[in-house]
C-alpha cells in the first residue's frame, strides 16, 4: 500500500508538470490559442565585480580616523567595574543575612592619575563590599574605595597595580563645551566592555535631582546633556571630546515611565566638578559643598502675573533653614502657601535677582553659580523685598 501511494504521488506530480501530454478536448469548449512566439531577449551586460573593502587608513574619512585613534588611545584607560553590594539593608527585619556569591552590580570608570586612582559614580559603588576592576586587556584586580560624594554622584577608587602602558585620561575644560560639538562616550553598557558611542552635546546647565536629607532636597548642577547612547553599565565612564579629553562622567539617562533603556537624553557630571571634588576625595575621603540654606521657586512672567509680583524673573525664597547662612544673613521666606500647577508654593519671601552681580533667572542657575564657590566664601545677593531692592552678604557654609 505504501509503495502504491509513492508511485501514485510521482505520477500525479509528473502529470502536473508535463504540459505536453495529449488531453482530449472537452465537448463544446474551444481549444485555447497558443501565445505568439516572442523573440529571444538580448542578454544582460556582465556585472562588474564588487570592489573589495580596504582596511587601509586612506579608506576612512578624516572624522572616522579621529574616532578610531581616539578609541585606541582612550579605551586603555577606561575600566569595567564588577561590584558586590551589601544587600542586607533591603531584607525584611529578622531575615538571615545573604552573602552574595558574585557581582550584584556593574559600571564603568576611568584612570584619573598614575597613582591608580579611578573615577566612577557614587551610585555605582555605594554599599559595595568588593569592587573588581577589569582593564581593557582583560586583567582584573580588586580596588579599594577612597572616597565618595553623593551630592555630585562621584567616587574615587584605587588599585595597587596597573597594566603596562596605560596612561590616565586628561580632564578637559567643560566650561568651554558648546552645544552641537561632538561627544564620545566609552563604557560598558549591559556589561559589554569598552563600547564607543557618538553623539553631540545637546544641552548645558542642566540639574539632576540628588539626595534628600533633613536639610532638604539637593540637585547636581551644571550637568551636560548628550544624545550619545548611554545605557545601564555606562555609569562612571567618560564623556570625551574629539581630542580625547574628559568633559564629563556619564551619570544618568532620561527614561519614560516604567522604562530603563536609553531614549536619546543622557546626562554627565561636568569635568569642572570632577576637578574640584576628586582631589578632596583623595585627600579627605569627602567633599563639602557650599550651602545657602533656602528652598526656592523659579519666577517667570506667568508666575509673576498669577501672584501679582513686582518683577518677572529671579527665584523666590520659600523657606529658610534655621541657623543656615541665609538665616544668619537675614533672608526672609514665604508668608503664605498657594497652589501653582497643582503644587504648593510659598509666596511673600525675598526674590533673589542676582549673585555677585550676575542676573538670576532660575533656581538651577543659582545653584550652579553657588556650586563654583567653596565653603567659607562670601557672596553678595541682590534681593527684591516688597517694592525695594537691597544687597546682602552671605558666608557659605558646608552642606549638612
Amino acid at each position: 500500500m505504501r509503495r502504491f501511494m509513492i508511485v501514485f504521488l510521482v505520477i500525479l506530480l509528473t502529470g502536473c508538470a508535463r504540459a505536453d501530454l495529449p488531453v482530449a478536448p472537452m465537448s463544446g469548449v474551444p481549444t485555447p490559442t497558443a501565445p505568439p512566439v516572442r523573440p529571444t531577449d538580448a542578454p544582460l551586460p556582465p556585472l562588474a565585480a564588487a570592489p573589495s573593502v580596504s582596511t587601509d587608513a586612506a579608506a576612512f574619512t578624516e572624522y572616522e580616523q579621529q574616532l578610531i585613534a581616539l578609541y585606541r588611545r582612550a579605551s586603555q584607560a577606561v575600566v569595567s567595574l564588577d561590584v558586590v553590594v551589601d544587600q542586607s539593608a533591603s531584607l525584611p527585619p529578622g531575615h538571615p543575612p545573604i552573602t552574595p556569591d558574585g557581582p550584584t552590580g556593574q559600571g564603568s570608570g576611568f584612570l584619573y592619575d598614575d597613582q591608580g586612582h579611578i573615577i566612577t559614580n557614587h551610585h555605582v559603588v555605594n554599599g559595595a563590599l568588593q569592587i573588581q576592576v577589569r582593564f581593557a586587556n582583560g586583567a582584573t584586580v580588586i580596588a579599594d574605595l577612597v572616597g565618595s560624594d553623593p551630592d555630585s554622584d562621584l567616587a574615587v577608587i584605587r588599585v595597587t597595580s596597573l597594566p603596562e602602558g596605560i596612561t590616565p585620561l586628561p580632564l578637559g575644560d567643560s566650561q568651554a563645551v558648546q552645544v552641537g560639538q561632538t561627544a564620545v562616550a566609552i563604557g560598558s553598557p549591559f556589561g559589554e566592555q569598552n563600547t564607543l558611542t557618538v553623539g553631540v552635546i545637546s544641552g548645558l546647565g542642566r540639574a539632576l535631582r540628588g539626595r534628600t536629607s533633613l536639610a532638604g532636597s539637593f540637585s547636581i548642577p551644571n550637568v551636560i546633556q548628550t544624545d550619545a547612547a548611554i545605557n545601564p553599565g555606562n555609569s562612571g565612564g567618560p564623556l570625551l571630546n574629539l581630542r580625547g579629553e574628559v568633559i564629563g562622567i556619564n551619570t544618568a539617562i532620561a527614561v519614560s515611565l516604567g522604562g530603563r533603556d536609553f531614549e536619546g537624553v543622557g546626562y554627565a557630571v561636568p569635568a569642572q566638578t570632577i576637578a574640584r571634588v576628586a582631589p578632596a576625595l583623595i585627600r579627605e575621603g569627602r567633599y563639602d559643598h557650599p550651602w545657602l540654606g533656602v528652598s526656592m521657586t523659579t519666577i517667570d512672567t506667568l508666575f509673576a502675573n498669577r501672584f501679582g509680583l513686582p518683577i518677572n524673573r529671579g527665584v523666590m525664597v520659600g523657606s529658610v533653614q534655621p541657623n543656615s547662612p541665609a538665616a544668619q544673613a537675614g533672608l526672609r521666606g514665604g508668608t503664605t502657601t498657594e497652589t501653582y500647577r497643582g503644587l504648593p508654593v510659598q509666596i511673600g519671601g525675598d526674590i533673589i535677582l542676582a549673585c555677585n552681580g550676575i542676573p538670576i533667572f532660575s533656581s538651577d542657575q543659582l545653584i550652579g553659580l553657588l556650586d563654583q564657590f567653596t565653603v567659607g566664601d562670601r557672596v553678595t545677593l541682590t534681593l527684591q523685598r516688597g517694592n525695594q531692592q537691597l544687597e546682602v552678604e552671605v558666608t557659605l557654609a558646608a552642606r549638612p
